[in-house]
């Protein structure tokens, strides 16, 4: 059985865990990267490398898709959030700024110096449950 999520449940589901993919178009190419995330009010903010793919996306023409899910095998149940939107660069007053971002460090090893804001322009989701 599967049902559509409501943009309130869709935020929620976005503050329950810490770890999703921004997926873009990069040289005729889909690339679908994970990231560490916070929320901050109905945006998500990321910490990546200076240097690193994920630098150009505050100046690109096209879309920027924010996807998290979760499933449970066991259960025979999951949920997947998909966000639409842009990238924008932050000033670090801007992270500091960020409720808990002093006690998140991100996963990837290196410099992730560069804080980055996803604002969503749409946001959807759909929960789906095996039947019994």
């Amino acid at each position: 059985m599967m049902t559509e999520l409501t943009e309130q449940e869709c935020r929620e589901l976005l503050g329950a865990t810490t770890v999703g993919r921004l997926g873009f178009v990069t040289d005729a190419r889909v690339q679908i990267i994970p990231v560490n995330y916070l929320i901050d009010g109905d945006d998500v903010v990321i910490r990546t490398a200076p240097s690193g793919l994920l630098r150009a996306l505050p100046e690109s023409t096209v879309g920027i898709a924010f996807e998290v899910d979760h499933h449970d095998d066991l259960a025979g149940s999951g949920w997947s959030v998909l966000l639409s939107g842009s990238v924008s660069e932050m000033t670090e007053d801007e992270l500091a700024a960020v409720p808990g971002v002093t006690r998140r460090t991100p996963w990837a090893e290196g410099d992730r110096s560069l804080p980055l804001r996803f604002t969503p322009a749409s946001i959807s989701g759909r929960r789906v449950r095996r039947p019994h």
